[in-house]
């Protein structure tokens, strides 16, 4: 665990001071789970659920904010059972998925979401062509519902493959009215008017937070970095954990901690909960 700064050692002691207050938010690709090669197969950090619940504890609610779609999520992470026990302790977990276009909560236990965006259906008519033409036929293609990715690193190039892709996909998805979110080796084409940026910005409002807490790993994570910044420049107690990898290096600009992966994410959150007065 290292801090960019003195600044950012005060912004630590600075939240943990507010910590009744404060909001924890993570990812969870690269940040609470390791980075697989089928998106599928991600499983989260085995001690993410205990590290979770006592953290819980402390602070004023935790969240996950994803790309992936809400239910696939509460799979993988196990998270419907970290709810019941954050629940228990009077606190709150969150789930937004698809980029805060789905919502979860430990108390509701339901997951509220819009229907899939107009043009999506005719994208993936069109993708396979799309994909052949930029020599990325073999390309993983992942249906989520209200999005689509499409994953290269299981290609022979794959950073290659993606690059080819990122800008055809682009092209497509203005077409049909659609974002484009690229990662780490994948593209993802999805409903646009949401980012993880405007789920931080519901929560501190709607939760009267004072004081909030962001980690991530990719280029989808740039708009809550960015945000959350706009927030500590108004005064509020923040701080911006990096999950570092050799294939993304976008938010180390911004953040206030940087960590080795979701075990280095974990240690931090270890280490703020015990420093936590209470």
């Amino acid at each position: 665990m290292d801090f960019a700064s003195p600044e950012a050692e005060q912004r630590y002691d600075a939240v943990t001071a507010a910590a009744p207050g404060v909001i924890v938010a993570l990812d969870f690709d690269g940040t609470l789970s390791p980075i697989v090669d089928d998106p599928a197969r991600a499983r989260i950090h085995p001690d993410a659920g205990e590290v979770l619940v006592a953290l819980a504890r402390k602070v004023l609610a935790v969240a996950v904010v994803t790309g992936r779609p809400a239910r696939q999520v509460l799979d993988l992470g196990g998270l419907e059972e970290v709810g019941e026990a954050v629940a228990a302790a009077g606190k709150q977990l969150y789930v937004f998925g698809q980029y805060g276009n789905e919502r979860w909560s430990s108390s509701e236990r339901t997951i509220v979401g819009p229907r899939p965006p107009q043009g999506l259906a005719t994208f993936l008519r069109e993708l396979p062509r799309v994909l052949r033409e930029a020599d990325a036929a073999d390309a993983f293609v992942e249906e989520k519902g209200l999005a689509v990715a499409v994953h290269t690193r299981r290609l022979p190039d794959p950073v290659g493959a993606f690059e080819r892709l990122l800008p055809v996909l682009r092209e497509r998805a203005e077409a049909y009215d659609l974002t484009v979110e690229p990662g780490r080796n994948v593209v993802e084409v999805r409903s646009g008017g949401m980012d993880k940026g405007l789920v931080v910005d519901k929560l501190i409002t709607q939760l009267d937070a004072k004081g909030f807490v962001f980690a991530g790993d990719d280029l989808g994570d740039m708009e809550a970095f960015e945000t959350v910044a706009a927030y500590a420049g108004e005064g509020l107690p923040t701080l911006l954990v990096c999950s570092a990898s050799d294939e993304q290096s976008a938010l180390l600009p911004l953040a206030d901690v940087v960590v080795d992966g979701p075990s280095g994410v974990l240690e931090l959150l270890r280490r703020l909960t015990d420093d936590i007065p209470g």
